[in-house]
């Protein structure tokens, strides 16, 4: 009797897709391997142990929740467990919405905010923007956003809840005062003006540019440099840098942004734990030191807005004027991860040209101390720092 020579042909291609579906469904779930054959084909203990009580957690909960939601709420978990504010986990689509926050355009309802133990505190509202038309103000506190409470919240973190895709709208519950506000937002594509500039005069009609920065994004220095030449040109004698307001960004933008006023010399030192230190000194070029110069600050000036300013009081090239910096001495790093997230984690800390470090580990240190203390003054709704930076500055022009 003759063999037909395909069936074991077919018995081995069976015998193969059996194999591989076995091995994929262990690879997930090593838990059921025995403890030689998983120690030899499944990493160290500790990771055999957390995808272990995923495992559990998916297979035997009464209800079922998707595995991806599982991990996302245990790397949020280990991350909030480091009780570091600065440090977060983006969930992939949450990153997404950061990615596009690091340009000057983004989706949104056009605020900038300022973090707050109660929520986000709104810094500014942009031209024509929805949160303009929805008639939200400066100094508006968010303290709920499309159904989250975002109190004790990072800005990062609780922005995510502010955004969203255009067109779509969220629900913010607004803190006025005594008075609570709930504003129903449409989302839409805002361009922030990351660098703004205007003409002011002193009383004797010395001309002086304000520059104000709104964070640093990409390309900060660039747009930063131009305002500047483009303000000498029209005459003015003096500089003001405004920096109220701005959160931080990029430290290779607060460098740049440094050297626009700072020939040489160290502007941040920068210490993480797995590398050595490492020093971002003046690129150079830059404008005449005989241009007086002044920078505006307040308590939500912080991060890479903190270098700028602490680099130019250390450097004695200009006058810090306003309220004490936010105090925050640490630097995060974005780390992406194989499932599209990413970890925004706490690495390192950073030293002013004097050595002086500005926070306290995680926790807000004393910051910049103004060389000119001044406070707006509610009741007169006039810009004081400003007003007293042009005065300083009219002062000092030869």
């Amino acid at each position: 009797m003759r063999r037909n020579p395909v069936l074991p042909v077919l018995a081995a291609v069976a015998a193969v897709i059996v194999l591989l579906g076995l091995g994929i469904y262990l690879g997930g779930h090593p838990d059921r391997l025995p403890d030689p054959v998983r120690d030899a084909l499944v990493g160290d203990g500790q990771s055999q142990l957390l995808q272990e009580a995923v495992d559990r957690v998916h297979d035997d909960y009464y209800r079922e929740i998707p595995e991806d939601e599982l991990t996302n709420t245990a790397i949020a978990g280990m991350v909030d467990a480091l009780k570091d504010k600065y440090s977060h986990y983006f969930t992939p689509k949450q990153f997404e919405q950061y990615m596009r926050m690091t340009n000057a355009q983004f989706t949104g309802v056009g605020i900038q905010v300022a973090e707050d133990a109660k929520g986000l505190k709104i810094v500014h509202v942009y031209d024509d923007s929805p949160a303009q038309k929805a008639q939200l103000r400066k100094d508006d506190l968010i303290v709920r956003a499309g159904g989250h409470d975002l109190a004790g919240l990072s800005v990062d973190r609780a922005s995510t809840f502010v955004r969203g895709p255009v067109g779509s709208q969220v629900e913010l519950v607004i803190q006025r005062g005594d008075e609570r506000l709930t504003k129903n937002v449409e989302r839409a594509v805002v361009t922030a003006p990351v660098v703004a500039s205007r003409m002011r005069k002193a009383a004797d009609g010395t001309k002086v540019a304000q520059i104000a920065l709104a964070q640093f994004a990409r390309g900060a220095g660039e747009q930063v440099r131009k305002e500047v030449d483009k303000r000498l040109k029209q005459g003015a004698k003096a500089i003001i840098l405004d920096l109220r307001g701005n959160g931080g960004g990029l430290v290779n933008e607060a460098r740049a942004v440094a050297s626009v006023f700072i020939p040489e010399g160290k502007i941040v030192t920068i210490k993480a734990r797995n590398e050595p230190a490492h020093t971002l000194t003046a690129t150079g070029d830059a404008i005449s030191s005989k241009i007086p110069l002044a920078v505006l600050v307040d308590s939500n000036t912080a991060s890479a807005s903190e270098i700028v300013a602490g680099a130019i009081q250390d450097h004695d090239r200009g006058e810090i004027i306003g309220e004490h910096t936010y105090g925050k001495g640490v630097f995060q790093e974005v780390q992406r991860l194989s499932n599209g997230g990413a970890l925004d984690l706490t690495v390192g800390e950073y030293f002013l040209p004097s050595g002086r470090n500005l926070g306290d580990g995680i926790e807000q240190g004393s910051g910049v101390q103004p060389d000119v203390k001044v406070s707006d003054d509610d009741k007169t709704k006039q810009d004081d720092v400003l007003q007293r930076g042009v005065q300083v500055l009219a002062g000092q022009v030869g």
